[in-house]
């Protein structure tokens, strides 16, 4: 099975800086919009919706219209919204941070959508034990979640970084990888930890549920086209909620619905709804609401945001993690308030919640 990943990359993040300048300017107000999206769990309900008229009936309802495009390549899907060919886009709260964002692109959180809760882990070949990782070469996709993910599993053991080998990786190899004598650790995410898994010698020894809310999913816009075009965010909020309740409805249109998104995204029923059960999913607007407003957020932001600098990929000569301000939903900043690219709100979701949509 082919799968698209949810990375970041040095590439995505020169490409980024070369289109930012361009993308901060003021949008005009419009009738037409663009959304990208790729392949993962969370991120299902924007291809079904687009295939199954909520999309259209959401835009109708607002007298726009809004294109729903599925990219087969998650960073440039990111790229392409960074140089401005879409209005909004799925990603992470890290690579939002990481390429657009350090690119120069004020961007909004529309819609926290969910959280990893379990889709990505350590995996190690016979030991059982995460501190048999030490001293191992650890195969994992260099700068992406499943990197995020292994130093916060080496902090929670006292080790880091210094202490394992890290071997680029990619996530289509990854399967592959894992089955060669040579290969001993892998990080990876869903439906590649279930393959994995599925290998006797195959021992998760850390996942994402046992740092909740780190690793999050995101509709996100151009802060400058939704401040323009309030309508078009509270579109993305009617679409987005209105198919997530189906998408968890435990009822034949929900399981019709889950076997849809699972057969797009290459598995059937059970392993889609393996994966929605690693997935801590806001299907309801409120939790969503609740999530964003929470201290953790702020927290998470912060760690996010000192992986990156210290991985150099909050854009060239950054002095600290402070270089790009990310704001919060109560309007504190993390970081340089004279440079907010990356904002999380409650607004859209909020008005969901509210029935104001």
């Amino acid at each position: 099975m082919q799968t698209f990943s949810k990375i970041f990359s040095i590439t995505a993040l020169a490409a980024s800086l070369a289109f930012g300048a361009s993308s901060t300017a003021s949008a005009a107000p419009k009738t037409d919009f663009k959304v990208a999206w790729s392949i993962y769990v969370g991120w299902m309900p924007w291809g079904y919706a687009a295939d199954h008229g909520i999309v259209k009936k959401w835009a109708d309802k607002y007298g726009i219209k809004i294109d729903v495009t599925q990219f087969n390549d998650y960073v440039e899907s990111m790229n392409q919204y960074t140089a401005g060919a879409f209005d909004a886009v799925t990603l992470t709260n890290m690579d939002g941070l990481s390429i657009p964002a350090a690119g120069g692109v004020d961007t909004t959180a529309v819609i926290v959508g969910d959280f990893s809760n379990g889709n990505d882990a350590v995996i190690l070949k016979d030991k059982a034990s995460l501190a048999d990782v030490k001293g191992q070469n650890v195969n994992l996709v260099q700068y992406s979640v499943s990197h995020y993910l292994l130093a916060r599993a080496l902090e929670s053991i006292n080790l880091s970084e210094r202490d394992v080998k890290v071997v680029n990786t990619s996530d289509a190899d990854m399967v592959a990888a894992y089955k060669t004598a040579e290969v001993s650790a892998v990080v990876t995410w869903n439906p590649l930890v279930s393959t994995i898994l599925e290998e006797p010698s195959a021992k998760k020894v850390f996942d994402s549920s046992q740092v909740p809310g780190e690793i999050i999913d995101l509709m996100a816009g151009n802060s400058a086209v939704l401040k323009d075009n309030p309508n078009f965010g509270k579109a993305l909020a009617g679409i987005w909620y209105e198919t997530a309740a189906l998408m968890t409805a435990d009822s034949n249109e929900g399981k019709a619905a889950r076997e849809a998104m699972g057969s797009a995204s290459g598995t059937d029923l059970k392993g889609f709804e393996s994966q929605m059960a690693a997935t801590k999913l806001f299907a309801k607007p409120a939790d969503a609401v609740s999530f964003t407003a929470s201290p953790s957020l702020p927290k998470t932001m912060n760690l996010v945001r000192n992986f990156l600098f210290e991985k150099g990929l909050l854009g060239n000569g950054a002095a600290s993690a402070d270089v790009i301000g990310i704001e919060m939903p109560d309007g504190k900043i993390l970081g340089d308030a004279n440079n907010v690219k990356l904002r999380f709100t409650e607004t859209y979701m909020k008005a969901a919640a509210d029935g104001a949509l």
